[in-house]
């Protein structure tokens, strides 16, 4: 059987912490599925198109990762993706609370599921896409918190 992760996310924007992530989770997979959540009740900084389009150009180079956006339970989107892991970062002990519970409920809706947790590098940790969208919507200059390719104006 194929190994899918899907590594969910709003992408809002992506960062240098994952793109980290998914090139070190790539020898674990045989494809990494980078699914942009879509929920109706959150408002986006960046327009989705923007975000899936970064996305793409950051990873053309990557055959074995492919860029999807999907609504409703990751379990679900997961099942319908035949993937039986989810790839999930965690840069602090917060992340992992707050990942553990989500992981133990998909557990239970999904019970072939497995979350795989790879830890931030060091460096990284700092960088979240809160952080980056603050800097932006204050004229600063984000750029080295993200990959190339990643251009912030809206």
């Amino acid at each position: 059987m194929k190994k899918i992760a899907v590594f969910p996310g709003s992408f809002d924007p992506l960062t240098l912490g994952h793109e980290s992530l998914v090139l070190r989770a790539l020898p674990l997979f045989d494809e990494i599925v980078i699914a942009i959540g879509i929920n109706a009740l959150k408002t986006y900084y960046f327009p989705l198109e923007k975000r899936k389009a970064w996305i793409e150009k950051v990873f053309k180079d990557y055959p074995t990762i492919k860029v999807t956006t999907y609504t409703g339970l990751t379990v679900d989107y997961c099942r319908k993706l035949n993937a039986h892991y989810i790839l999930r970062g965690l840069r602090t002990s917060a992340d992992f609370e707050f990942e553990r519970s989500i992981g133990q409920v998909n557990k239970k809706l999904f019970p072939e599921i497995e979350t795989v947790f790879l830890l931030t590098t060091p460096e990284l940790t700092a960088i979240t896409s809160s952080v980056i969208r603050d800097v932006v919507r204050n004229n600063g200059d984000a750029s080295q918190f993200v990959p190339e390719g990643v251009d912030l104006t809206i």
